[in-house]
């Protein structure tokens, strides 16, 4: 492979607009690294002072990388002994190429990871050890290229990270996102254009096809080879993302994989510093995490032969919320006993229901309006935040137990068994769970949604016929809480929260980039009688 370099000192990059920054003794250097096919990608290196040579620390986004709280970062770990290099992917930034998301980072004809990992490894100071770290995109980014095997993949350190794009990225439990993924891909394409026809090529795979398996990691797990940081998020629908990552590699991956992973799970939001003020909520100090320290520390291990004791640390460590304290345990998830929760006419119970039938006592309905949406404003998750806003909408149903008595702890992943039927050939249900304080403040923990027409498979869609009543289950996410006496455990259903999530029209046609111009007001009926029992499968821990 011909490799070409260009190296530029950031004041000559015309089209690089970050101002200059005082770095300290870390050098900043603006490189394109070549791929297989001679494209460039744009990346930026800060190297410490000295003479190397030095094992690499490497990310990978599409998002600017110019902030100057991003920068710092990179110096500081930098400082730490180590080459940064940020790296935005193909076509995106200053980068070269055509704009296609994560498609030429995995497994394909392009390999932009594997080509990078390789390259860096190769430069006079690197010592040829390479690490990976970053979250959200980044964190995404690392399962693709885990999956490839460069020979110098050493370690990796995955924050917030997800591994299918369908399931848990452009998609959320077969729901659609276009207006979100439109602003966002033209905004970080090079060309915008590009951006807009990304988002065509994926709408015009509305199921989960050959298409979205060329971004699904998930069924890559066994060439998955490294040892693997994972750190996810209570308050964060992408927890089920770092957490799968560790189930799959520590149980299915490669030889020098299995075993060798560690999981963190913290009361945090997406993203950002792990402190202890999360939105509304204020746990104690011991809820702060020191990511970029302990990130240090795994890689002065894995990179550079240090005993630093990392891998004697425990394979899991999650913090009980309610109970404010961090636990230990051999693997994830741990023992807990699926407890079904009931939902009866605005209540929620673990005694089955025994109404058979009745309208009133037996099914909850309500109007799915997709021009009256009930609101919820902004694309960054709800979570940790007082809900009542939200469930005073009169198209919200709420489902609330009765003020607990003794303490109850859910460790573990929250499913809903819903039994639905609606007058619309298609509409979505959206599950959330609440801690309800004495106060009156409704705290949103975990939520999701389902398109009904998703219900059996995202690879065969069937759409609904009125009347019919269908059996639908809803991932409703990853939970550690401690429901203390006197709160009450709240279960919200709906089928609109925009504008979070955008309204489906509720007309079964395909899913499409611009907004639809047919829309049809449905009545959707969540049934609780004997023979339709929907319900919570809580996981319960300790009996309680």
């Amino acid at each position: 492979m011909k490799l070409r370099c260009l190296l530029l000192p950031l004041a000559a990059l015309a089209a690089d607009t970050a101002p200059p920054l005082d770095l300290g003794p870390v050098t900043e250097t603006h490189i394109m690294v070549p791929m297989r096919d001679g494209v460039g990608l744009s990346t930026y290196l800060y190297t410490p002072k000295g003479n190397g040579p030095w094992p690499v620390l490497y990310e990978q986004r599409y998002a600017s990388l110019r902030g100057t709280a991003a920068r710092k970062r990179y110096a500081k770990l930098a400082e730490a002994g180590f080459v940064v290099a940020a790296q935005n992917f193909r076509g995106s930034q200053l980068s070269e190429g055509v704009f296609q998301g994560y498609r030429a980072l995995g497994w394909g004809k392009l390999q932009d990871g594997y080509d990078s990992v390789e390259w860096l490894a190769k430069r006079p100071w690197s010592t040829g050890k390479i690490g990976t770290f970053g979250g959200s995109q980044a964190g995404y980014a690392q399962n693709f290229l885990a999956v490839t095997r460069p020979p110098h993949l050493t370690a990796q350190y995955i924050t917030d990270g997800g591994l299918s794009l369908f399931h848990l990225g452009y998609r959320r439990g077969g729901v659609t996102r276009p207006q979100r993924f439109l602003s966002s891909m033209a905004s970080v394409a090079r060309d915008p254009a590009e951006g807009r026809r990304h988002l065509e090529d994926q709408f015009a795979h509305p199921n989960y096809d050959s298409y979205w398996q060329q971004e699904d990691c998930t069924i890559h797990f066994g060439a998955m080879n490294v040892p693997a940081f994972a750190l996810a998020s209570w308050f964060d629908f992408m927890a089920d993302g770092s957490i799968e990552t560790y189930i799959g590699r520590q149980h299915r991956g490669g030889p020098q994989a299995r075993g060798s992973q560690q999981l963190l799970i913290g009361p945090w939001l997406h993203g950002g510093s792990k402190s202890n003020k999360i939105a509304e909520l204020e746990f104690p100090e011991n809820a702060a995490f020191d990511l970029d320290a302990h990130m240090i520390r795994w890689f002065d291990g894995y990179l550079k032969g240090k005993q630093t004791g990392v891998t004697g640390d425990p394979a899991i460590r999650y913090y009980v919320m309610g109970a404010n304290v961090w636990r230990t345990a051999k693997d994830w998830p741990v023992p807990s006993v699926a407890t079904p929760y009931y939902l009866h006419l605005k209540t929620l119970d673990r005694k089955r229901p025994g109404v058979t039938g009745s309208v009133t006592g037996g099914a909850t309905s309500y109007v799915a309006d997709p021009t009256n949406p009930a609101p919820q404003p902004g694309a960054n998750e709800p979570t940790a935040r007082d809900s009542r806003h939200y469930e005073a909408h009169p198209e919200v149903r709420t489902f609330t137990t009765e003020p607990l008595t003794e303490p109850v702890e859910w460790t573990g992943k929250v499913l809903a068994e819903l039994h639905v039927s609606s007058t619309a050939p298609d509409s979505d249900f959206i599950v959330r769970v609440n801690d309800v304080y004495p106060d009156g403040r409704s705290i949103l923990l975990i939520n999701a949604p389902r398109r009904a027409r998703y219900r059996d498979s995202f690879e065969k869609p069937a759409l609904m016929k009125k009347g019919e009543i269908y059996k639908m289950i809803v991932n409703v996410g990853w939970l550690s809480q401690v429901f203390a006496p006197g709160h009450r455990i709240r279960v919200t259903i709906a089928s609109t929260m925009a504008d979070h999530f955008e309204p489906n029209p509720n007309t079964g046609e395909p899913a499409a980039i611009e907004p639809p111009k047919r829309m049809f007001v449905a009545r959707n009926t969540i049934w609780h009688d004997a023979n339709h029992a929907s319900r919570i499968i809580a996981p319960v821990v300790n009996g309680k």
